[in-house]
């Protein structure tokens, strides 16, 4: 060794010293501006990549505004339950939790790839929900195995309830997630993200502005598996705004429970505001089902359902308003003086026109009769020559100001507007010249005509009030959380009847004479003591060779709607109700007895606190169990009419 290093030059030894101090200055050199990178000018990035290695933020769902009926009687509430999250930045094994995801809360492998798309815009490390409001038996399972599956997370986050089950489903309607359409169309005005709920039907969806809080939400800190160590900080949940309906609860669960087993819609209104007291429609679903996120079978199945349960018959049902319609007929007739009180008109069995013979419903007739007994006894072949010497464009004109043909205004989403006949209507619509024989149909509220339950309880209301027509409304007050009102509404006049005193007192004394007069269509009415005043009506479905009482012998599909339209005291007017039973054959069989008890519950003198039903009879009226309202009887009607 000694001898090598002898035999080797000086300076080149020299030379490699120089370079091996050159090679190691490099090197310090890079290794110390690589960590001025990181520590210095990167400090910033990878500080923020080490927090999010360890902090996750987890939304706070703000709870929705609280729906109660007039009375401050809550009717949708809220309440706790679990959802489930999913970090997928913490997932270690795909397959492995895919498999325990469907085992425990049977969520598919496709909806979990479903959510995790639709959220790939969010920032890195926030947690996804995968399932909303986890039954108990799931949030056990999950919560038990939570250690083995690293980025699942249970939260407790705030449920819609609605306390009455079906009785206000069309009416209040349901939440449910936020969809793609829905997202984009409302993500400018308001903030929503994938997995958010939003009203989807009824007020919820009208009022979404008002019930949808502001969310809030919490940072928490994990550990390497992606499980929950502690809470670092957490930002509260604003909770949306409260409000007050019209409504009054036991008549509108009276109603429901009147109605319940068949299709149709009960609207009733308060005369002298136009504040709607009830509104239901028959069949209908289960909102706090829809609302905790159902299935595709299950919303298929719904969809499916022939009788349409999904649609709001009270305002989105159109349906010929058959005889309710003859006092507005009268009317009319009376004001363009084709009439008088005192003209009196044979109407018998059948009326002849151009060839053809326009049956009455009863079989002998009535003889020669005046408006009064023509409106009690519900004559058609009165009404078929009035209506031909009135023509139709008048009888439309009229029709038209009492508020058929247009919508209402009531405020919830797709209400239809029904049709109000004419010649220029027919023209436009269908490219032909009205024939005087179809006159004879519309004056007797069938044919063309069509009407939404609402319209007709609104005409009668305005009728019973003497001659206002307002629009119906549906909610009283919003007010903060605090109970602070934001907005109160009053009743808003829509118009005026252009009827004279002396010919709508004339047609309102023919309704009273309906229940309380010998041969009213609705006599078996005054003996409720209410002081009715109504009419009954019967929509013809099909036309039949032969009339019939017996209805269980002809074909649901072809039966007659049966109608009841009314008011009470007649004296003093507190409530005007429309009840509409879809192909239930005669109005006084089927809807005159729906009305009683609507009358009876609002009028009665129970105490005010006391509603007519209460939840669990209404879930057992949804299951198919007897429950009779507050003040019900079982009597039936005495004659089968009109």
């Amino acid at each position: 060794m000694s001898g090598y290093l002898k035999d080797k030059d000086p300076g080149e030894l020299k030379g490699r010293a120089y370079a091996a101090a050159i090679f190691a200055a490099i090197t310090f050199f890079v290794l110390a501006a690589r960590l001025w990178q990181l520590q210095v000018k990167e400090a910033r990035r990878f500080m923020e990549l080490s927090t999010n290695n360890s902090i996750r933020l987890i939304k706070s769902p703000a709870p929705r505004g609280i729906i109660s009926d007039r009375n401050g009687e809550k009717i949708a509430d809220n309440r706790p339950g679990f959802d489930l999250y999913l970090v997928p930045e913490d997932v270690k094994d795909w397959d492995k939790t895919r498999q325990a995801l469907y085992e425990m809360a049977v969520i598919e492998g496709s909806e979990i790839d479903k959510r995790l798309k639709a959220a790939k815009a969010r920032p890195a490390f926030q947690a996804i929900k995968l399932k909303e409001d986890l039954s108990w038996d799931e949030t056990a399972r999950i919560e038990a195995g939570l250690f083995e599956m690293p980025g699942v997370m249970l939260e407790v986050a705030p449920k819609r309830s609605y306390l009455y089950s079906e009785a206000f489903a069309h009416l209040v309607g349901y939440i449910g997630e936020i969809s793609e359409k829905e997202l984009s169309e409302m993500s400018a005005t308001r903030r929503y993200s994938p997995g958010d709920l939003t009203g989807k039907y009824g007020i919820e969806k009208s009022l979404e502005g008002d019930l949808r809080g502001a969310d809030g939400g919490r940072q928490i800190e994990v550990d390497a598996a992606g499980r929950k160590i502690r809470d670092i900080d957490w930002v509260a949940p604003s909770p949306g705004n409260n409000t007050r309906l019209t409504i009054d609860l036991k008549t509108q669960l009276t109603a429901y429970l009147a109605l319940k087993g068949r299709a149709g819609a009960v609207v009733a209104i308060e005369p002298s505001t136009g504040r709607v007291l009830a509104m239901v429609s028959t069949p209908g679903f289960e909102p706090n089902e829809l609302s905790s996120g159902v299935t595709a079978d299950k919303w298929r199945e719904i969809v499916d359902n022939p009788f349409d349960v999904l649609t709001n018959r009270a305002i989105q049902g159109l349906y010929p308003p058959a005889s309710t319609f003859k006092p507005i007929h009268a009317l009319a007739a009376l004001e363009e003086n084709v009439i008088t009180g005192e003209t009196r008109i044979y109407s018998g069995p059948s009326f002849r026109f151009a060839g053809r013979d326009y049956r009455d419903w009863k079989e002998e007739g009535h003889g020669t009769i005046s408006l009064h007994r023509a409106i009690i006894e519900s004559s058609d072949t009165f009404f078929y020559q009035v209506g031909l010497k009135l023509g139709i464009d008048r009888l439309a004109r009229h029709t038209r100001e009492f508020g058929f043909g247009a919508k209402t205004g009531v405020g919830l989403l797709n209400e239809k507007s029904g049709i109000v006949p004419s010649s220029a209507w027919k023209k436009k619509a269908l490219g032909v010249r009205w024939y005087e024989g179809e006159t004879i149909s519309a004056s007797v509220g069938q044919g063309y005509m069509l009407a939404t339950p609402l319209q007709v309880a609104n005409a009668y209301a305005a009728i019973a009030n003497g001659g206002t027509i307002f629009t119906p409304q549906l909610i009283e007050e919003v007010t903060l959380p605090d109970g602070n009102a934001i907005a109160t509404f009053a009743p808003r006049k829509k118009g005026g009847l252009t009827v004279s005193e002396k010919n709508l007192k004339a047609v309102a004394e023919a309704l009273k004479g309906v229940v309380h007069e010998q041969g009213g269509t609705a006599y078996f009415l005054s003996a409720t003591g209410l002081k009715i005043a109504g009419k009954t009506g019967t929509a013809q479905v099909k036309k039949l060779v032969q009339r019939t009482k017996n209805i269980e012998g002809i074909a649901y599909k072809y039966r007659d709607h049966a109608w009841f339209a009314g008011y009470a005291p007649y004296d003093d007017p507190k409530i005007a109700v429309a009840v509409l039973v879809e192909h239930g054959g005669f109005g006084a069989s089927a809807a005159a007895p729906v009305a009683r008890e609507i009358f009876r519950a609002y009028l009665s003198d129970l105490p005010e606190d006391l509603p007519a039903v209460s939840p669990e009879d209404t879930i057992k009226a949804s299951e198919g169990q007897a429950v009779r309202p507050a003040g019900a009887s079982s009597e039936g009607p005495t004659e089968i009419s009109d």
